[in-house]
């Protein structure tokens, strides 16, 4: 059966019209080609097309083709997203051209090249826009019409394009075939979700945009005069909802592929779910697709998701009934390791029928906890104390909301990339809460695996000593003994509940954040409800809530969605720690105290000593991705962290960073044992790559902010001595937006360097940069431990190793190689170099490798590099004499001086 559904005619104009129109093409447009050895040449034409109506604009935009030049063929629309112009999608473009579909790409009003106000996909502006760009469409002689001025057309998108391609299938009926992407179905829910306002997004709305008074008049006003209150009025709400796909919901009834993030506190998957709904009910096809990332960072799974639109469109634009359009339903999950390094991969799971959020309910019964149990944060006492702290305290429990909403609990940090939220998935708890500003409830541990697919919800009772009372609520993994409360997604649920000082308060029925985690058995879950967000605005009077609990806690198991068998190919994840994570790593030194061994006092002066450390890949007892790894390092060294892929270097820094608990041996620093709580952590600060910053906020103030999360007194942040590193001088007080590459890089060094640690560790500092750069950043650490500090940094660029470390540490498979000063593993006499007159055979080379007192020889520039191995008697003057015995022709032999030759030699040269 064809699921296409028929053409309903050209639209009346109605609110499109508004005087809009496509008035004219300024110039003919610029053609390039763009060519590969496999694929048809890919034409674009670019061109700037003026609009008429809502203040009128000039769009630029790019068309693309690919093949035989008289061929008809459906077209493409593809929108990008807020902040970004036609270049960011030009990729996918010529991907889709290639498959045979004309492509119509376009910065929206206000980004790019583009004119005009912003007007947040003003069905008058932006939405009026796409339709001229199909009537333009519609005139192209190589464009497939289903009638006279409508072709046969799809639009995709993804976050602002995604919400484009929703509302021109509502405004426009010749729209075919969509596929939004991680965006809104009600703008006015998403920023202001319940009734509470979305602050530090809409502030990043504004500051991405370019500033206020690049939007339309009416949003400026619109945000300054919440931004001031707090809180959202009438006028707010109508005016956002107005412009959402939400406001023709009724007339989208196209096939649509709904692609939305689970890393987003942005567009949660709530907006996806009420979308999927109101097209369904339009009685339209609908797929629903969960992947891994979002707004706030994680795998966006680019690939997999745009094969995935390819074919979409081929099955109803094209009309190919064989095109595989997927399952109805599909989520990333993280299951499986990689055998390279252990890390968790993404697998799929799906199911033959969308689920909704509220599937396969189960309920689990929870009881009050004592307020001394963390809810997560590091300020918590933690549930690992005395069976007293965890004793029933009863169901009604008070706690403040504190003046100024300071300080705020911290849940996702916007505009943070890096995947803060992809934590939750790799076991890692990074929220924070505030004792006496939160109430707990918990359950018993778990007796079976749960997978939680949806929203989980509950009823409460509520009362304040203010009219309104605004609440968070969030649902914690916790898991047995010490381990840290994990918050999945890193997700919270807002809701203001008004009249809550009436008498005798107000029942309220929670719908928390809708997640996709895995519960293990002998877990427990755990209800906080907490007076703020960092996120989010809360009353700044200072006032006094009280909740209990009116019902059990129904969690959504989503039984029909099955887990593939096999991973899905996609990146590795490996651990994407923000700089904001790193700041919350900090958090660990006022996290609740565990047992553990006794400080060394012959150690209280050595920054590390590692000692047996070994770790293996989940659920297996005889594969590791550290084995028995021991090394040493001092103060003022700079010591440089190297290995190929699989080497276990991100494994030790994380047991290092006390993120994850070692199988054996142990990690001490100064002397202190270290472990999850460890005071002496404190003095260790941490960069790993992808720091993330707020756009709209100076460097400085980043930092401020940064700082004032790890609770910790202004005083002992030495702010002003970690920039003197740093050297980013007068930038400081710019918008961190405006940031090179390589400043942001140094911010992050500088954000790293607060409160002066001791010890420093810094993955990748120099990825991205350029020379000039590399050299900036190489003169940092070394200035850094010239004050008898210490700095760890894991480096790909080995040139630049070899002149910023005094010290190496070299890993393969998870064991140690080799570790001692540069200068020694540079120039050791156990590395050779044979210079070879003529090049010479794979089976020679083995021959030499297999040598007497051999330990490896791989291929080099000119030659060779033999290690020998050790034993007595194995050196240059042995090995020359059996070198020529194989007849190798040998035309020089002595010790190499670099340090990629020597690196390649330790590994055997297998950095795969």
């Amino acid at each position: 059966m064809d699921l296409r559904l028929p053409k309903r005619g050209v639209p009346k104009r109605g609110l499109l019209a508004a005087g809009a129109a496509l008035a004219v093409l300024v110039g003919a447009g610029t053609w390039t080609a763009v060519a590969s050895d496999d694929a048809p040449a890919v034409h674009r034409s670019d061109r700037v097309m003026e609009m008429k109506g809502a203040g009128g604009a000039e769009i630029d935009t790019s068309y693309f083709t690919a093949g035989d030049p008289s061929a008809k063929r459906p077209a493409v629309l593809i929108g990008h997203g807020f902040g970004g112009s036609k270049e960011d999608v030009r990729d996918q473009a010529e991907d889709l051209a290639r498959e045979g579909y004309a492509v119509l790409t376009w910065s929206a009003r206000g980004f790019g090249r583009s004119t005009g106000k912003i007007g947040l996909n003003d069905p008058k502006g932006e939405v009026a826009d796409v339709s001229r760009l199909i009537d333009w469409l519609a005139d192209r002689p190589e464009v497939e019409l289903d009638k006279d001025g409508d072709p046969r057309v799809g639009v995709t998108g993804a976050s602002y394009g995604g919400a484009v391609s929703l509302l021109s299938a509502g405004y426009d009926q010749r729209v075919d075939a969509i596929a939004p992407q991680i965006t809104y179905w009600n703008l006015s829910d998403a920023l202001f979700p319940h009734g509470v306002f979305k602050k530090l997004w809409a502030g990043l709305f504004i500051s991405t945009g370019g500033g206020c008074d690049r939007f339309e008049k009416q949003l400026c006003e619109m945000y300054d005069r919440v931004a001031v209150s707090g809180k959202p009025d009438d006028r707010a709400r109508e005016l956002l909802a107005d412009r959402s796909p939400s406001a023709v919901g009724d007339r989208i009834k196209v096939p649509a592929l709904i692609v939305q993030g689970q890393s987003d506190s942005l567009f949660p998957l709530g907006q996806a779910d009420a979308m999927a709904k109101a097209i369904r009910g339009n009685h339209a096809p609908v797929s629903v697709d969960w992947i891994s990332g979002g707004h706030d960072g994680g795998d966006r799974e680019t690939g997999r998701v745009n094969a995935r639109i390819g074919s979409w469109f081929d099955r109803y634009l094209k009309d190919d009934k064989n095109a595989d359009t997927g399952p109805a339903f599909r989520v990333t999950r993280t299951g499986g390791i990689d055998s390279t390094d252990g890390a968790a991969t993404l697998r799929g799971a799906s199911a033959d029928r969308y689920p909704g959020l509220e599937s396969g309910l189960r309920k689990v019964p929870l009881t009050g906890s004592a307020p001394a149990i963390a809810a997560g944060g590091a300020f918590g006492q933690g549930a690992a104390g005395s069976e007293d702290r965890r004793a029933v305290a009863g169901r009604e429990q008070s706690f403040e909301n504190p003046a100024g909403a300071a300080p705020p609990a911290i849940s996702a940090l916007p505009g943070v990339g890096g995947g803060l939220s992809q934590l939750s998935s790799l076991g890692v708890g990074v929220s924070l809460d505030f004792p006496g500003q939160y109430a707990a409830f918990e359950s018993a541990p778990l007796k079976d695996d749960v997978r939680l697919t949806g929203s989980p919800t509950v009823r409460v009772h509520v009362k304040s000593e203010s009219d309104d009372a605004v609440l968070f609520g969030k649902v914690y993994d916790v898991g047995p003994g010490d381990e840290q409360p994990v918050l999945p997604a890193q997700l919270v649920a807002p809701v203001r509940v008004e009249n809550a000082g009436a008498k005798g308060g107000k029942d309220v029925d929670l719908t928390l954040p809708a997640v996709d985690h895995d519960l293990q058995k002998g877990h427990r879950l755990r209800l906080v409800l907490s007076s703020t967000d960092l996120g989010y605005a809360s009353p700044a009077e200072p006032t006094t809530y009280t909740v209990s609990l009116k019902s059990d806690l129904s969690v959504p198991t989503a039984p029909g969605v099955k887990t593939a068998a096999a991973p899905l190919p996609s990146w590795v994840w490996w651990l994407p720690l923000a700089g904001a994570v790193v700041a919350l790593g900090l958090l660990l030194t006022a996290r609740r105290r565990t047992t553990a061994p006794a400080a060394d006092p012959e150690l209280a002066e050595v920054p590390l000593q590692i000692t047996d450390l070994s770790k293996r890949y989940a659920k297996s007892t005889d594969r590791y991705a550290v084995r028995d790894v021991s090394f040493r390092v001092e103060r003022g060294q700079v010591l440089g962290l190297l290995g190929p892929n699989g080497a276990g270097k991100t494994t030790t820094l994380r047991m290092l960073m006390g993120l994850i608990r070692p199988d054996a041996g142990e990690i001490r620093v100064f002397g202190q044992a270290i472990r999850a709580g460890a005071p002496v952590l404190s003095r260790v600060g941490a960069f790993v790559e992808g720091a993330g910053f707020l756009p709209h906020l100076s460097g400085r103030e980043n930092l401020e902010l940064y700082w004032k999360a790890t609770g910790r007194p202004a005083g002992d942040a030495h702010l002003d001595e970690a920039l003197e590193i740093a050297g980013l001088g007068d930038a400081l007080a710019r918008a961190v937006r405006t940031y090179s590459q390589g400043m942001r890089q140094r911010l992050a060094i500088a954000q790293a360097m607060l409160g002066l640690p001791d010890l420093l560790i810094l993955d990748e500092p120099t990825n991205g940069l350029d020379p000039p750069q590399i050299r900036e950043m190489r003169e940092v650490m070394i200035r850094y431990a010239e004050g008898g500090r210490t700095v760890i940094v894991s480096s790909h660029l080995l040139a630049e190793v070899e002149q910023s470390c005094t010290h190496l540490v070299v890993m393969d498979r998870g064991r140690l190689v080799q570790a001692g000063p540069v200068s020694e593993i540079v120039g050791s006499g156990d590395t050779l170099l044979v210079g070879l007159a003529a090049d010479i055979s794979e089976p020679l080379v083995d021959k030499v490798a297999a040598l007497p007192g051999v330990a490896s020889a791989v291929r080099a520039d000119g030659g060779l590099l033999v290690r020998l191995d050790g034993t007595d008697g194995a050196s240059a003057a042995r090995l020359l004499p059996e070198l020529v015995r194989l007849e190798l022709p040998v035309d020089a032999l002595g010790p190499h001086r670099r340090l990629e030759d020597a690196f390649l030699t330790l590994i055997g040269g297998d950095s795969a």
